[in-house]
Formats: C-alpha cells, structure tokens, sequence
C-alpha cells in the first residue's frame, strides 16, 4: 500500500482559470480519505492530476516514495473508477475486467483468477458472461469497481462513481464500497459532491471549495468545528442557521443580539468573544440544536426566542420545523411527536453551549 502526497499542487488552464489552488495534502497508507465540496470547486481536477489525467501546472505529487509529475497515468500503479462507468459496451462483464491484465501480459490463468476472485467479491459471478448494456446501474458500477480490483492497485481513486444512480441504490453501493475498503485494506481516495457520502465512509474528509482546501479532518470535527462558514453551511443537511447580529455585554454576562433577540453565551465561550464586543459576527446554530420549550424540563437562562412555524415537514424519524423568528428565518429539526401545527407560535430554545460564531470579514470560525 502506498501513501499519496500532494505539495503545494496547482492548476491553471488556459486564460488563467485557476482549478486548483496551492494544494498540500498527505493521505496515508490503507487510509480512505474523501473530497466533498460543489461543484467546479476544483476536487475532481484534483483527483485527475494524482491519476496524471490532468498535469499539474505547479506543485509535486508523491506516490508512495515516487515522485509521479512527468510519469504516465499506466505506469503510477493507480485504478480508477469513473462517474460514467466506462466499460466497453461490446465486451463481456468478464472481458471488461481482464482487459487490463491482458494489455500488461499476464497469464491466462492469472487472468481469470484475478477475475474470478473480484467478481466472488463484489457478488457478479452470474454476470460474467453478459454484456454491460443486460446490467442495472448497480451492477455496472460494481464491474467498473472489479475492473480496478483485479489491477491490485497501489491506490484506488473514484471520481462521484455513483452519481448516476438512484438514491436506494446509491445507499446500498456506498455501504459496499466502504466493505470493499475494509477488506482490501488499500489507499481509496473518493470524489463527491454529497456531504452525506463524505460523511459516512470517509476516514478523513478534505472540503473544497472556489479551488482551494478549506479544512482537512475526521467526519465529526467537520461537523462539530467546522473551519468556516462555508463548511459549516455545506455540511449538514438541513444546513446550520445563520444569524447576522453583534455581541454586548451586561452586569449578566455578554450576549449576541440584534433589532428581535437576545441570546445569552455560555460561559466557557465569552473568552473568545470579548475582543468582538459591539462589532458584527455572525452566529450559527444547527437544526437539531434548536428545541421546543415544551419538550424541555430545565430551559436555561435567555436562550428562548418566541417563533412562528410556518411550514412542517414530517420525515419519519424526524420533523423539520421551518419558522420566522423576528427578521430571522429558521430551521429545527425535532423528534417525529413534537410536532406543532403550521402558524402556531412556540417557545424556541436556542442550545447555547452548541452555537458556532463567524468572523464577518473573514468568515473563519471564532475558536
């Protein structure tokens, strides 16, 4: 297995577009790392350059202990798999897989090993004999993932590899993927747009965004102390809420307020906002960090804003709330049985020990 280093990479194409941006990153060996971020942010170019699809205008890509800038994408000892599956309509499942093996001249029987090991895998020996176009979605992708299985690779890259399927199916591949991991034990760089893939089979996410890295960590750092406002409204579905106002103080401690609320800070967070007392900051809060007073027993101090729902969406296990507090437009995510009726006014509790604040300029989290 191989670890993946990318130092100071960038790219620009022509008319000075700039793709990626100043890119430093180290993935370790047998490490399942994932890039989420929108798209045209720059994180599909980026997994094209360690594949060498896409040369690097500057920077030095590692893999393993090689450095692979000027080396040829068949000689970097990398797989890939792709959004649109790739496979060669005229062939069998069986010869879309062999396919690589032959061009490096391995033996027939090594051959149908390798293919026959990667189908028992992936669960498509029944289909080793069709052609692509008898095949579901599903199955497409899962001869795409044993094309690049039978190459033993140093490092797997997949580039959105299951964007084109439906939402049921895309659950069930990512669920597998992540076994396949787990099994080979090998390096797997992914490529998304969906936060929610990111988050549920990477062992670290990169977050990209307008070109450039914004923050490398584990799944819940991400999410518990996102890095900025961007991430912190990208990932998390539905996103955090964001209230524009100003912190002040008073003989009971220091608040943020604005022209409708006023919210107390918990004590272990005034430290760190004392140097922003009467200037503008921006505050966040989660969906699901916002409660009906109802449901609690022990509402803290100058945390609860009076609020107005005006739209209910039951999910099953959970309800989205969409209110109108003041000027402010908010989003709580509740239990499935605490459910108010549309224009009903109720006592919103604001989770203070949970709020996130922004720096307006900068946007960069306050820590």
């Amino acid at each position: 297995m191989a670890q993946v280093s990318l130092r100071n990479v960038s790219k620009v194409y022509p008319g000075g577009v700039v793709a990626v941006k100043d890119a430093t990153l180290s993935v370790e060996s047998r490490e399942f790392l994932v890039i989420v971020g929108p798209s045209g942010c720059g994180k599909s170019t980026l997994l094209r350059m360690v594949a060498g699809l896409e040369e690097a205008t500057g920077g030095e890509i590692w893999i393993g202990n090689k450095l692979v800038n000027h080396i040829p994408p068949k000689d970097r000892d990398i797989a890939m798999v792709f959004q649109n599956y790739a496979l060669y309509p005229h062939m069998t499942v069986f010869d879309n897989m062999a396919f690589g093996l032959r061009l490096r001249n391995y033996s027939r029987r090594e051959i149908d090993q390798r293919v026959r090991d990667a189908a028992a895998i992936l669960s498509i020996e029944p289909h080793l004999n069709r052609k692509p176009r008898e095949l579901s979605g599903g199955e497409r992708q899962r001869v795409a993932v044993g094309r690049a299985i039978v190459r033993k690779p140093l490092v797997f890259l997949f580039d959105e590899p299951l964007s084109n399927l439906d939402a049921k199916m895309r659950v069930q591949m990512r669920t597998e993927i992540r076994k396949l991991h787990l099994r080979l034990q090998t390096t797997m760089i992914y490529v998304t747009h969906d936060q929610t893939e990111a988050m549920t089979m990477g062992d670290r996410i990169v977050v990209m965004n307008k070109s450039v890295i914004q923050q490398v960590a584990d799944p819940l750092t991400i999410y518990d102390h996102p890095a900025n406002k961007f991430i912190a409204s990208f990932i998390g579905s539905p996103p955090m809420n964001f209230l524009a106002g100003k912190i002040v103080r008073s003989t009971e401690g220091l608040f943020f307020t604005d022209d409708t609320l006023r919210l107390r800070i918990v004590d272990e967070m005034t430290a760190r906002l004392l140097a922003y007392e009467h200037k503008p900051i921006i505050f966040g809060i989660r969906p699901e960090d916002l409660y009906d007073k109802l449901f609690i027993t022990d509402v803290p101090k100058d945390c609860v804003v009076t609020s107005s729902v005006e739209l209910v969406e039951p999910l099953g296990a959970e309800v989205y709330l969409y209110l109108r507090a003041g000027k402010h437009s908010l989003i709580a995510r509740v239990g499935p049985h605490d459910r108010p009726e549309v224009n009903q006014d109720i006592d919103l509790v604001f989770d203070m020990g949970k709020a996130h604040f922004f720096d307006v300029s900068t946007e960069a989290a306050i820590v």
